[in-house]
């Protein structure tokens, strides 16, 4: 029987003492090699490296970790990953750990589970991780009395800041000051507010931009439309401002709904933007939707992501500060914006 074959043809671990016989070499001068340590000529090296790859070796993690008080590897916990965001996001994370020569261990929280900070830390804490992402986009019911656990450092994706972990997110509130600005600069006075669902954190960040922009020019903020994400909740919100006379633009809080929005005010004859600006967030439709005319605020998502990989593996170093990071967006103009007449 082969010696790195178990009874049934099961295969078993190879060695470093099999690839040292059969180099020839001692099992010490394998385990440098293993473990990237000098005093090793470069033909030995190679020579050794060879026979690894012949013989299916491979570094005993376990070890290697314990040595270095390193996995080298970010725990990361998503809810819903095929959500718009939270994809572009795992983009961003999984290039920065790749740069870095990380590994990622993720889970993924079913929609109907509550979000509870413990549990999601408590959940990959147990698995070889050195840091940990979490995200946040509902409030958690443990927020307030969450403490990471210590020695693991632990980034919140969300817009609430946190004294004890640091977080990370594009920036919900900011985006909206900057397209009431954008509004406002065109003559608009009367800006109706279409919601994301009343859970979600990041409608609620939006809706106080809304709320704070008008307020601060002593403008009347009309009672918001909610929907909940979707064109067709877009679509329904449209149909009842179609009604709405005295509006002359209607910030949505996502593309989608936007062009749900769009499509409800055109069909009641209502044009956009001669007689009704429209503006949405997070310019998602770029790739789908052809002639995309919608005025939005971009994120840079992959930004986010990268920005909470490096806060995961830098947390526990020696004087670190947490922080609240906060990337802002940027306005991409089209054609769904015309000034008051």
């Amino acid at each position: 029987m082969h010696e790195s074959q178990r009874p049934g043809g099961a295969p078993r671990p190879v060695s470093m003492a099999q690839v040292a016989r059969s180099v020839g070499v001692s099992q010490q001068t394998v385990s440098r090699v293993a473990n990237d340590a000098p005093n090793v000529s470069p033909k030995t090296r190679e020579r050794i490296l060879r026979a690894m790859d012949e013989l299916g070796f491979r570094p005993n993690f376990a070890g290697r970790s314990l040595r270095s008080g390193r996995y080298h590897a970010v725990g990361l916990c998503l809810y819903n990953v095929t959500e718009f965001g939270n994809l572009a996001t795992l983009d961003g994370i999984t290039s920065a750990a790749r740069d870095h020569g990380y590994a990622l261990t993720m889970i993924e929280m079913g929609d109907d589970a509550p979000i509870s900070l413990e549990e999601m830390s408590q959940r990959i804490m147990e698995l070889p991780v050195d840091g940990l992402i979490l995200s946040m986009s509902i409030m958690a019911n443990d927020f307030n009395e969450f403490r990471p656990h210590p020695g693991l450092s632990t980034v919140l994706l969300t817009m609430h800041a946190h004294p004890f972990c640091t977080t990370v997110d594009s920036d919900q509130y900011g985006c909206s000051t900057l397209l009431m600005s954008y509004l406002f600069s065109h003559g608009h006075r009367a800006i109706r507010f279409v919601s994301g669902p009343t859970y979600s954190i990041d409608s609620q960040f939006r809706e106080a931009g809304w709320r704070s922009a008008l307020v601060s020019r002593g403008l009347e903020a009309a009672e918001p439309l909610r929907g909940d994400w979707t064109a067709n909740s877009g679509y329904e919100a449209g149909s009842r401002l179609a009604r709405d006379k005295g509006a002359t633009a209607v910030y949505v809080a996502n593309d989608q709904m936007a062009m749900g929005v769009i499509a409800a005010l055109t069909d009641a004859g209502r044009r956009v933007p001669e007689d009704v600006s429209v503006v949405g967030i997070d310019d998602s439709l770029e790739n789908t939707v052809p002639h995309n005319r919608l005025t939005t605020v971009r994120f840079d998502l992959l930004a986010r992501g990268r920005v909470a990989f490096e806060h995961a593996i830098r947390g526990s170093e020696p004087g670190y500060e947490t922080a609240a990071i906060r990337i802002p967006g940027t306005l991409v103009e089209r054609e769904t914006v015309a000034d008051v007449s």
